[in-house]
C-alpha cells in the first residue's frame, strides 16, 4: 500500500507538466482573426469654380433728402396748415405765428421812414439855398458846410429807416413758415397755441426728389462689396415688386451698438408700392473668385475645428483632414483652405470611420 502510494506521487507531476505542454502547444497554434472588408462609402472629388455669394439683408426705404422747417424767429403758433401725409409744394404755407408784434413793429419803422425822408427834404432844400448863395458870395463857407453836414446826416437816416423797415418787412414774412421744394410732410413738432424759439422744428418733410432704400451692413460683407455694386431691391410684402438702385452713400464710422455701418441705396425710378417707411430687402452679388464646394454631410470635425474625410486613391484608406469655411448653407460647404482639386472626399459614412481605414468607393454622391 505504502509502495502505490509513492508510485502515484511520481506519475502524478509527470502528467501536470504534459497536460500544460499540451495547451501551451494548442495556443500557439491558434490562427488570427480574418480582417475586416473595406467599408463602402460615398464620395464626391473636390473641384474648383467661380462662385459668388448672394448678400441679403432688410431695410427701409428713406427720402433721399429730408429738412426741418422752422420759424426764423420765435413766437406763438395760431396756425398750423398740413398734417403728416400731406403733400406740399415749393412756397406752400405751412404754419404761421402770430404776427401782430412784427405789424406793429413794421408799422414803428414806416413812420420813421416817412419822417426821415421829410428831414431830408427840408435839409436838401436848405443845402441847395446855401450852395447858391455861396456861389454869389452872399452866405459863409461856415454856415454852407454846416447845411451841407446836415443834409448828409439827413440822407444816412433815411438809409437807416429804409434798412429797418426792409427789416421789419422780413420779420413778418418770417411769420409764414413757407416750403422751400416740393415733398411728403412725415411729421409735425409743434401744435397751435404752442410757443416756439427761432429755429426750433416745426414742421419734417421729405423731399421728392429721389428715394433710398437703407441698411445695416456688418463691417465683414461690406469690405468683401465690389465698389460699385448693382443692388436689386424688393418689397418684403411682395417680392415680386422690386427696383434696381446703386450704393449712393456709406457711413463713415459704424453705429456704436450695433457695429454695422449704414448705407444707403438710391432707388432707380422706384414704384409706387416703394413709400416711404416700406420694408424693403436687398440683395446683392458678392464674388468670390475660385473656391472648392462640397456637400454639407460630408462635413466632421477635428480638434473642434471643421474636418472632412479625404481618401487616399493608391491605398484606398481614409484620412481626417482640417479645413477653413468660407461660409455654410443648409446643403453645402464653401471650403477656403484645406482642400485641391482632385481631393476625394467621403460624402457619406462619416461618423463610423477611423484614420488609415480601408474603404470601397461606390461613387459620388450627396
Amino acid at each position: 500500500m505504502d509502495e502505490g502510494r509513492r508510485h502515484s506521487a511520481r506519475v502524478f507531476p509527470g502528467l501536470c507538466a504534459l497536460a500544460l505542454a499540451l495547451a501551451l502547444a494548442g495556443c500557439g497554434e491558434a490562427t488570427e482573426p480574418p480582417a475586416a472588408p473595406p467599408r463602402p462609402v460615398r464620395t464626391v472629388t473636390a473641384e474648383t469654380r467661380t462662385a459668388g455669394d448672394t448678400a441679403t439683408l432688410t431695410g427701409t426705404v428713406e427720402a433721399r433728402n429730408e429738412v426741418t422747417y422752422g420759424f426764423r424767429i420765435g413766437g406763438r403758433i395760431v396756425e398750423r396748415l398740413v398734417n403728416v401725409g400731406d403733400r406740399i409744394a415749393p412756397g406752400q404755407v405751412l404754419a404761421r405765428l402770430d404776427p401782430q408784434d412784427e405789424q406793429n413793429t413794421l408799422r414803428s419803422a414806416q413812420a420813421a421812414l416817412s419822417a426821415a425822408n421829410a428831414a431830408l427834404t427840408q435839409t436838401r432844400s436848405q443845402y441847395e439855398r446855401q450852395s447858391q448863395l455861396l456861389a454869389r458870395g452872399f452866405t459863409p463857407r461856415a454856415q454852407y458846410e454846416q447845411a451841407e453836414q446836415a443834409f448828409l446826416n439827413a440822407r444816412s437816416q433815411v438809409e437807416d429807416a429804409e434798412a429797418r423797415l426792409q427789416m421789419a418787412q422780413d420779420r413778418l414774412d418770417f411769420t409764414e413758415l413757407k416750403a422751400d421744394a416740393a415733398g411728403i410732410v412725415t411729421q409735425r413738432r409743434a401744435e397751435p397755441g404752442e410757443v416756439v424759439q427761432a429755429g426750433q422744428p416745426v414742421i419734417e418733410a421729405a423731399r421728392q426728389d429721389g428715394r433710398d432704400a437703407v441698411f445695416e451692413v456688418p463691417a465683414p460683407m461690406l469690405s468683401g462689396l465690389p465698389a460699385d455694386p448693382e443692388v436689386e431691391v424688393a418689397l418684403a410684402s411682395d417680392p415680386a415688386v422690386t427696383a434696381k438702385g446703386r450704393v449712393r452713400e456709406v457711413a463713415p464710422q459704424a453705429d456704436p451698438v450695433t457695429r454695422t455701418f449704414r448705407v444707403r441705396v438710391g432707388l432707380i425710378d422706384p414704384p409706387e408700392a416703394f413709400r416711404l417707411g416700406t420694408t424693403v430687402v436687398g440683395r446683392v452679388t458678392v464674388p468670390e473668385g475660385a473656391v472648392i464646394e462640397i456637400p454639407a454631410s460630408a462635413l466632421t470635425r477635428l480638434n473642434d475645428r471643421p474636418a472632412v474625410w479625404v481618401v487616399e486613391p493608391k491605398a484606398l484608406t481614409v484620412g481626417l483632414r482640417s479645413i477653413e469655411v468660407l461660409r455654410y448653407s443648409p446643403s453645402a460647404v464653401v471650403v477656403a483652405d484645406g482642400l485641391a482639386p482632385g481631393d476625394i472626399v467621403v460624402t457619406a459614412g462619416v461618423q463610423a470611420l477611423h484614420p488609415g481605414q480601408k474603404v470601397r468607393l461606390l461613387g459620388a454622391g450627396l
